[in-house]
């Protein structure tokens, strides 16, 4: 067993365990006995992208169904052994994984790991509850033609990554979703959902001894390997293009990407220190303070990284009056140019450091918050000292790695822009 010291304060203890069950499953294990819960997180790889590509949604209804009857219980006889314990499980899927968390008194920990071992292992799939998942994938689909964000997000993908599994919606579409049968279903919870794929954060009143058992109990009867398809590297695609999808609004919503830098990049800090700069300061960003104050074209507008297993990508959003639109795109393109040709001030990087130092500690506030970052830091590979590492990471910054950093993110300039609305001059 290994063990790291959390650098940022939470409810927590600071030492993070690194536990290995008979089976060879890996633990990140925090004890903490402030209350008598236990908090745990999980991730499969494999979510979305392997969507069979006339069946898109395949992972997303799974996903939903794990927790819809499983072994010899109902889904209504499921539902109510949770609630009569106030056991907390959900499923969800990504692009590049299918994850899962858990929240329970200790006292009912037994319980909770037997539902979750029926969950994971014997998933009845009933054809009721299939078609119930569907009807509540398809009514969503139905109301997202109407919004003008998600349009222009789902055209922003297909545009990007054409004829990749990253290009289509992990949701699927109405006639994707309504292809969807059982077998593949069955299908994908057998090729991902293995132990060898696995990782598992578990904060809570428990000592390694007692979770190792009971994490045995629950995820030790899956397969050791998966059969997932690769997924190929997807440089996004487009740059430099602009697409209109005409829908009648007053006000148009845009969606614009360009380079990217992956979590599991050397160059991530220096690009997330960037992209904070840029668009993700909310308040204090460059974008903000052009776009919104100085010039009133748009309430919102930031930017975020995307981090993907086979693509990174730096992308952005904000809305602004059809007569606008040109003129927004040419502040936000104006500013790229600016930080990979100037950089940032001097005070502008040292106030994005001292932000992202401070605010990190925000994500450690709970049980649960912890144990989901630790399993997204363990699924992305960063190291069990990750998190006591990451503000020296952020605070270490330069001046010329930032600069690099821009320099590869902003390239030539060139973005893709994908506009939902009825934009003139444009």
């Amino acid at each position: 067993m290994t063990t790291a010291t959390l650098a940022a304060p939470s409810a927590s203890p600071t030492e993070v365990d690194r536990i290995v069950s008979p089976s060879g499953i890996e633990i990140w294990h925090v004890e903490s006995h402030v209350v008598p819960l236990l908090a745990i997180a999980f991730m499969f790889e494999g979510g979305g992208a392997q969507d069979p590509a006339d069946r898109g949604g395949v992972a997303m209804m799974m996903s939903a169904l794990l927790d819809e009857g499983a072994g010899p219980l109902t889904s209504d006889a499921y539902q109510e052994r949770l609630a009569e314990r106030a056991i907390e499980l959900s499923f969800n899927s990504g692009p590049d994984a299918i994850g899962g968390s858990m929240k329970t008194l200790v006292k009912h920990a037994d319980e909770a790991f037997d539902l979750l071992r029926l969950a994971l292992n014997e998933p009845r799939f009933d054809a009721d509850a299939i078609e119930r998942v569907r009807g509540q994938m398809s009514a969503s689909l139905r109301r997202q033609t109407n919004d003008p964000g998600v349009v222009a997000s789902k055209r922003f993908f297909a545009e990007a990554f054409p004829g990749h599994a990253y290009g289509r919606p992990t949701s699927g579409t109405l006639e994707t979703v309504a292809r969807i049968g059982r077998d593949d279903l069955v299908a994908l919870h057998r090729a991902a959902l293995s132990r060898g794929q696995l990782k598992i954060a578990a904060v809570g009143a428990i000592d390694a001894a007692r979770l190792t058992e009971l994490v045995e109990r629950a995820f030790a009867g899956l397969p050791q390997d998966s059969t997932l398809a690769p997924v190929p590297a997807a440089p996004i695609a487009a740059l430099g293009e602009r697409h209109v999808v005409d829908l009648d609004v007053p006000q148009s919503v845009i969606r614009f990407g360009m380079n990217g830098v992956s979590w599991r990049d050397p160059d991530f800090i220096p690009a997330y220190v960037l992209n904070h700069i840029l668009g993700g300061g909310t308040f204090s960003s460059r974008l903000f303070q052009e776009v919104r104050e100085k010039r009133g074209l748009a309430y919102s507008v930031g930017t975020s990284i995307v981090s993907y297993r086979g693509a990174a990508m730096t992308w952005g959003y904000t809305a602004t009056k059809n007569e606008r639109v040109a003129e927004c795109l040419s502040v936000i393109e104006s500013e790229c140019a600016r930080l990979r040709d100037e950089g940032p001030t001097d005070e502008e990087l040292e106030k994005a450091k001292s932000y992202l130092v401070g605010s990190y500690a925000l994500g450690f506030d709970t049980s649960t918050k912890i144990a989901h970052q630790l399993a997204q830091i363990s699924f992305e590979g960063l190291g069990l000292d990750y998190i006591a590492r990451r503000n020296g990471l952020v605070a270490g910054v330069t001046q010329g790695r930032i600069r690099d950093a821009a320099r590869r993110v902003f390239a030539d300039g060139r973005m893709l822009v994908v506009v939902a609305g009825r934009p003139t001059g444009l």
